[in-house]
């Protein structure tokens, strides 16, 4: 799987490379070194605060601007109406074009109704060519769109061996949304690249931990973005579509699924109120 087809018949690659905790000041040669490696979507966000840098990347590569896929973000502390219409804007600003291809609420949390109807209107009007949504649940996912115009193309979710979200995958599945994996590392938690499983796979293909890691999630049709600021890992996250995992091998990563997060639980109270509150700009 190299391409998905959102559920309004927008293409975006499978696997893409994301800028999560990257400096701005490293922002722009890390996306330019992703690009040059071949990754054709970037993923960012208003909260990552490297939004201008990323635009600049793209910029210099030379690419035309229709041949990368662009991914940002809306953070809670704008997700009232009017707030959220001039985040975007502020967006597309910093990020330096008209248009992105992917916008996503970022948190289940705050008032993300009125975030969603703002949402609905960027992307009537154009500028937008596809809406979701970051970690939600399926039961708040379910309540968002039988209670709004525009279905959401995709749900970000964390989505690792440790915590494989088998249920949202089946609702997904079901509902015509794309499932698309944010830590798919697990952020290294749980020894993930020692795992003796993973090691034991990865040595039978003569590919990294993190190829297989990747692969497995690529196979289950999930949508995948790594990290890294190393110009030789983004070649080698990229570079998983010449093997494919046995049915045994993938039967042995379904295994190491513990259930749950071992990064944070965004239903506890304490996190709750951490990034809800949490304020990016005046």
């Amino acid at each position: 799987m190299k391409e998905v087809r959102l559920n309004n018949g927008v293409m975006m690659p499978a696997i893409g490379f994301g800028v999560y905790q990257i400096a701005p000041s490293d922002t722009e040669r890390c996306v330019l070194d992703a690009l040059e490696a071949g990754y054709r979507m970037i993923d960012t966000a208003a909260a990552y605060g490297n939004e201008r840098e990323v635009g600049a990347a793209i910029r210099a590569s030379g690419l035309k601007r229709e041949e990368v896929f662009i991914t940002s973000k809306l953070w809670v502390q704008d997700y009232e109406y009017d707030d959220a219409l001039r985040a975007f804007d502020r967006s597309a600003k910093l990020l330096g074009f008209d248009t992105v291809d992917l916008y996503l609420l970022h948190k289940p949390y705050g008032n993300y109704y009125a975030a969603w109807r703002a949402l609905e209107r960027i992307y009537k009007e154009g500028r937008i060519r596809a809406i979701g949504v970051t970690s939600f649940s399926n039961e708040r996912l379910q309540d968002l769109f039988l209670h709004n115009e525009v279905k959401p193309a995709l749900n970000q979710l964390e989505t690792h061996p440790f915590f494989q979200q088998r249920a949202a995958e089946k609702f997904l599945h079901e509902e015509g949304i794309v499932h698309e994996a944010w830590a798919p590392f697990a952020e290294g938690q749980n020894n993930l690249f020692s795992n003796p499983v993973l090691a034991d796979i990865a040595a039978a293909h003569g590919k990294t931990i993190a190829q297989v890691v990747l692969r497995w999630l690529n196979q289950r049709n999930v949508v995948v973005i790594p990290k890294s600021v190393r110009a030789e890992r983004m070649r080698e996250n990229i570079d998983i579509f010449d093997f494919t995992l046995t049915s045994d091998e993938m039967a042995a990563i379904a295994a190491l699924d513990t259930g749950k997060s071992p990064i944070y639980d965004d239903m506890d109270l304490a996190t709750v109120r951490a990034i809800g509150t949490l304020r990016i700009h005046d």
